[in-house]
């Protein structure tokens, strides 16, 4: 958990800023219930979800033998913040399962500190994002059950490629969500509902094109023109009365 040891004079500045502004715009709404009550009810505030990335490599031959690997992938700073630690349990519980685990990312720590906690992963190096795409494309499904975030483009990148995804509200991404379609929402540091909802698309009989077609049709509708132009409106119109939260 990295960001829990950040310089004092760090999050100084984050106060001093939040403090200082007129208007602020968050990502998603986990970041926006973020913001300390008394902030929200002083100044607007609104959301602005991320654009997606634009994917040329379309998926194809997505459909999967009943007897296939499910192959799902995990993207981002190898830590427990984004819940790698609940990955390597959910593992524990599917070993009788055919699920294979690939990790791409930065290590936190030397690389046997990983095996000793989860021995049979494919890991793959920080790379390009052509490259990302690539590796996702061979993936059946997306993981990021993240404890702390604010808007994992991840999530959107993998919907792009076709891939389902499960992830948590701290993941920033709840709307991305069709229970069951584009993917799973999970509750954070829970390595049992993990192994179910990989088990669901283990076990899933809904063709894996027609799946693919939904999760790319939800990542397009969002897009940074959208996004660009919500937060240029939002700082045109006149004050209105800031978001509140029961």
């Amino acid at each position: 958990m990295e960001t829990t040891r950040e310089p004092e004079e760090k999050l100084c500045a984050k106060e001093q800023e939040i403090q200082l502004a007129d208007r602020i715009t968050c990502p998603s709404k986990f970041v926006l219930e973020s913001i300390p009550p008394e902030i929200r009810n002083r100044v607007p505030c609104q959301i602005s979800p991320f654009g997606s990335p634009r994917n040329s490599l379309i998926p194809t031959n997505k459909e999967r033998k009943q007897d296939r690997l499910l192959k799902i992938l995990f993207v981002g700073s190898m830590s427990q913040r984004k819940g790698l630690a609940d990955i390597f349990e959910a593992m524990k519980l599917l070993k009788k399962d055919p699920v294979k685990l690939s990790i791409l990312g930065q290590p936190s720590m030397p690389m046997e500190f990983y095996r000793k906690q989860c021995s049979d992963f494919k890991y793959y190096p920080p790379c390009t994002h052509t490259k990302v795409r690539e590796i996702m494309l061979q993936h059946d499904a997306l993981i990021l059950p993240s404890i702390v975030e604010g808007r994992a483009l991840v999530q959107q990148e993998a919907l792009s490629c076709g891939l389902p995804i499960i992830v948590t509200k701290n993941a920033g991404a709840e709307e991305l969500i069709d229970e069951g379609i584009t993917g799973y929402l999970i509750p954070i540091r829970c390595p049992e509902k993990i192994a179910e909802k990989v088990l669901s698309f283990l076990n899933n009989k809904q063709s894996r094109m027609d799946i693919a077609h939904e999760c790319i049709k939800k990542a397009q509708s969002y897009t940074w023109s959208g996004y660009a132009q919500k937060i240029i409106d939002f700082n045109l119109e006149k004050p209105t009365v800031p978001v509140q939260f029961a």
